[in-house]
């Protein structure tokens, strides 16, 4: 019973960070003075960590990596690699 109880409040806490890191990326997404390519791909990544078909600790890494290579772009914005790795911050603390 302690098991299955501490099995549920991970989850929730793992759906509670997923939706925290969602925001933040779509915060990014809705600036317009971020450069359009780097939006499409923050947006595309939000609709990725949607995706139920996988486990939210795969779907958090998958976006890790993701964003990983997106912060490596010379047109990123400071604020915005800054935020996008609050946001990966918040994805690595997803564990299942």
């Amino acid at each position: 019973m302690i098991v299955l109880t501490t099995k549920k409040q991970k989850e929730k806490d793992n759906e509670e960070r997923l939706t925290k890191a969602m925001d933040i990326l779509n915060g990014v997404a809705a600036n317009s003075t971020t450069p359009r390519n780097i939006r499409k791909t923050v947006k595309d990544t939000t609709i990725a960590l949607q995706e139920v078909d996988l486990s939210v600790s795969v779907r958090a890494a998958n976006a890790i990596s993701t964003l990983d290579d997106l912060s490596q772009d010379p047109n990123m914005p400071s604020y915005a690699r800054v935020t996008l790795w609050q946001a990966v911050s918040i994805l690595e603390s997803i564990r299942e």
